[in-house]
């Protein structure tokens, strides 16, 4: 395989504002760090934007420019997955479309990784610039209670902006699950990681593409891929309520044997309300678990790539890649663009 001294993978979702400033800071930042040698490495999820026109131009123009059209929206963590597959680098940088990770920073980062021998070099937040008081409490929240739950030493206060070694992506792309946490799974792989300080930046430009919802969604990927303390919780209510039953029984029977009525319709009612919402809160865990389960007995691919724009080095495990149209599409290419030759369809293991 001819494999580059270095990849950049960028997952992109309605990126198209942001892609040229990218684009340029990107490969200026990767050309002084290892010259030519070096491929970066585009994801299109699904975008509503021309996202896709503007990458097949780029692609065009830069010949270590690969460019991956997903079949539909996977979601960021399915996106970033299909590029780190495809990746081919002895080394790996991933970041966000949005230029708040600047990628200036990927010198100091390759010297922190050679002084320390290390196999992830991780970004750790200082400062979030331009970011709401309301994202950063609760960020600071969840990263917290993550730590308190997971048996996984996860870092606090980190995102998937990380330097990789080759070796390091290759145990992490031997984890197949659906629902991938991946700064969590990074940590899981475990061997030397260490902490790279920094500054975030503000977006370059457009609107965030982590709504509350889906960052709620990635938390609960978070708890119930790495921590099995929600069922636990299960078991301790079970026993607690268990345990207030029993007195409550006692109670009674007491006013019973006394002769004298039992009041307080109002606080019957409150305990059997109170009692019906654990329940429903145990069963709908167990229900979030195997769910979870349902999803990753079916083995399904984790991407589907409909399009490629430029020449793909690294190899699909994960994944699968439709093969080219037959006849042409009603609406052609933009001139210029490039598709490589298919890469190998794999189903994912």
């Amino acid at each position: 395989m001819d494999r580059p001294a270095l990849s950049v993978v960028i997952p992109c979702y309605n990126e198209a504002a942001c892609l040229p400033a990218l684009h340029a800071r990107v490969s200026a930042a990767a050309r002084a760090a290892v010259g030519d040698d070096h491929e970066i490495i585009l994801i299109n999820d699904g975008s509503r934007d021309d996202s896709w026109a503007v990458m097949q131009r780029l692609a065009a123009g830069d010949p270590r420019l690969v460019a991956i059209n997903l079949s539909r929206n996977h979601g960021h963590q399915l996106a970033l997955t299909a590029g780190l597959d495809l990746s081919a680098g002895a080394q790996i940088l991933i970041i966000d479309a949005d230029l708040q990770d600047p990628p200036e920073l990927l010198g100091d980062m390759r010297r922190v990784m050679a002084e320390q021998d290390a196999d992830v070099v991780y970004a750790v937040r200082r400062k979030r610039a331009g970011e709401t008081l309301f994202k950063k409490a609760t960020a600071a929240i969840f990263y917290r209670l993550l730590d308190r739950l997971t048996d996984t030493e996860i870092p606090l206060d980190t995102g998937d902006f990380r330097l990789m070694s080759r070796r390091a992506l290759d145990a992490f792309l031997s984890l197949p699950e659906q629902a991938r946490f991946i700064r969590g799974m990074v940590a899981w792989i475990g061997f030397r990681q260490v902490p790279f300080p920094y500054d975030r930046a503000e977006r370059a430009a457009g609107e965030t593409n982590y709504p509350f919802g889906k960052m709620l969604r990635l938390a609960f990927d978070a708890v119930t891929g790495f921590s099995t303390a929600p069922l636990r919780f299960a078991s301790h209510a079970g026993l607690i309520l268990t345990g207030v039953s029993m007195l409550l029984f006692v109670y009674i029977a007491i006013g019973w044997l006394s002769g004298s009525a039992v009041q307080g319709w109002t606080s019957t009612m409150a305990v059997t309300v109170f009692l019906g919402a654990v329940q429903m809160f145990v069963l709908g865990m167990i229900g979030e678990y195997l769910g979870r389960m349902y999803v990753e007995v079916k083995r399904r691919p984790l991407y589907l790539v409909a399009d490629v724009a430029g020449p793909v080095k690294g190899r699909a495990t994960l994944g699968f890649r439709a093969e080219p149209p037959a006849t042409p599409r009603a609406t052609p290419p933009l001139p210029g663009a490039v598709r490589a030759d298919p890469v190998e369809a794999t189903p994912g293991v």
